[in-house]
């Protein structure tokens, strides 16, 4: 069973209604028993870095239990969106002064100012498979996903980039360490290239 972590910063519905469609079984809890019995943990997020993190400090056992399911029961873990930043160290985001979860080494960077970037990165946009990974097998080569996002991640050891994405910068755009994996684009929203993605994480 694929859990969906509620800490209240996600479109839930949206996930749960693309894994019903691919005939996926998942649930939505913030039960830390429950999420402890998971087979796989998918982090989701809409919001801000800072106040994401800060919920889930104040889930009791929350943290504590995603540690335990990605670092030493090796479950597989995917954070998607603001999900996918909270996996890194930091964030340039708000005060900057709570750390990511850092179960991929990086930093989570604030798109450069610029006259000619619209700023959140809205819409549909190609990647560009760097290595191959589980989560994006079966992907044709012009794979296009959505994303709404005004911060990237950059990983600090390149072995830990899958795919990367253009937008004025080059970004990465889907990490993986070992069995944890982190989307930016909102694979629930990007139709048959999106369902390929959840379909793969469901198999992993």
């Amino acid at each position: 069973m694929i859990s969906i972590v509620n800490y209240g910063m996600g479109n839930l519905g949206s996930i749960v209604n693309m894994f019903k469609h691919i005939g996926v079984p998942c649930q939505i809890s913030d039960d830390i028993q429950l999420l402890k019995k998971a087979d796989k943990l998918l982090l989701p997020g809409v919001g801000a870095f800072d106040a994401a993190m800060s919920r889930i400090q104040r889930i009791p056992g929350l943290l504590d239990a995603l540690r335990e399911k990605a670092l030493i029961e090796k479950k597989p873990m995917l954070g998607i969106c603001l999900g996918m930043q909270l996996l890194t160290d930091q964030s340039e985001e708000g005060e900057g002064q709570l750390t990511g979860l850092g179960f991929i080494p990086g930093k989570t960077l604030r798109f450069p100012a610029s006259g000619e970037l619209k700023v959140p990165h809205m819409g549909w946009n190609l990647v560009k498979e760097v290595q191959l990974s589980p989560l994006t097998a079966h992907l044709p080569e012009e794979s296009r996903f959505y994303f709404v996002h005004s911060y990237y991640v950059q990983v600090i050891d390149p072995a830990h980039c899958i795919m990367s994405t253009t937008y004025g910068i080059t970004f990465d755009s889907v990490i993986q360490n070992e069995n944890i994996f982190g989307a930016q684009f909102h694979p629930e929203k990007s139709h048959k290239f999106g369902m390929q993605v959840l379909k793969n994480f469901a198999s992993v």
